[in-house]
């Protein structure tokens, strides 16, 4: 037992020894940490005709409050590495420095159960977060008005009642940052607009990776933008260039 624990603490003791010894900015160190930090991802599939490499050394970093729209062509590898970043793919290789407190993509239900009801799995969500159980489940019942539903297993949700739930489910925590993948669309036109209220609005000062075709919405809420090809990926500060740069692809 003595071992695993020495064997356990050797790394950290290594870190403190080779540290430097000058005082250090407690302020800095956090600012530096406050940071979503993606380091040399790859990411690779077998398909029926071979191995596929998807994400190719992808590299960029999201600092706290910034926003940034992932463009790309279908099959470019968007969702994979939203879904990487959200920690519900693992990577090949490379690694992800998750500095600030970061949701998953948002609109996922994977995670829900489908045998539990609407309520059960707010229920539940809130308990994992350690979140008010009565103050979460009167939040996401009024703002994914399902009204009685609800009450039912999710396994009798249409898809578009799923991604009501998630999404309500998903800014009923206060995350410092979004991971967005062309959700902003459901429901109807009225719904649409509470959806884009909550995140562009009520939480603009938020931390974003957003995907969407619409070059529209990456251009009014985006400051930067990283553009998908082939597996490999640039990120540009001029959002218009970028955009430029996605339509000639």
């Amino acid at each position: 037992m003595l071992d695993i624990v020495k064997n356990a603490m050797l790394p950290a003791l290594s870190r403190a020894l080779s540290a430097p010894t000058a005082p250090q900015d407690p302020v800095a160190n956090l600012e530096r940490t406050k940071k979503i930090v993606v380091d040399r991802l790859i990411k690779d599939v077998q398909t029926s005709i071979g191995p596929r490499r998807i994400l190719d050394g992808i590299s960029f970093e999201v600092a706290h409050g910034e926003k940034i729209g992932v463009l790309g062509r279908n099959g470019a590898g968007k969702s994979t590495l939203v879904k990487i970043i959200g920690g519900v793919d693992p990577p090949s290789s490379g690694h992800i420095q998750r500095g600030l407190f970061m949701s998953w993509p948002l609109g996922f239900s994977g995670g829900l159960g489908m045998e539990m009801t609407g309520i059960d799995n707010v229920r539940f969500i809130a308990r994992l977060y350690d979140r008010p159980v009565r103050d979460m489940v009167d939040f996401v019942d009024d703002f994914a008005e399902l009204g009685r539903q609800m009450l039912l297993p999710m396994k009798y949700y249409s898809s578009g009642m799923q991604m009501r739930l998630a999404f309500a489910l998903t800014i009923a925590i206060n995350f410092e940052c979004f991971l967005i993948d062309e959700v902003l669309s459901v429901g109807d036109a009225r719904f649409h607009q509470k959806c884009h209220d909550a995140l562009f609005v009520q939480r603009k000062s938020c931390a974003m990776i957003l995907i969407s075709h619409d070059t529209h919405t990456i251009r009014n809420y985006c400051n930067k933008a990283l553009v998908l090809k082939a597996g490999r990926a640039r990120l540009f500060d001029d959002v218009d260039f970028a955009i430029k740069i996605y339509q000639s692809l």
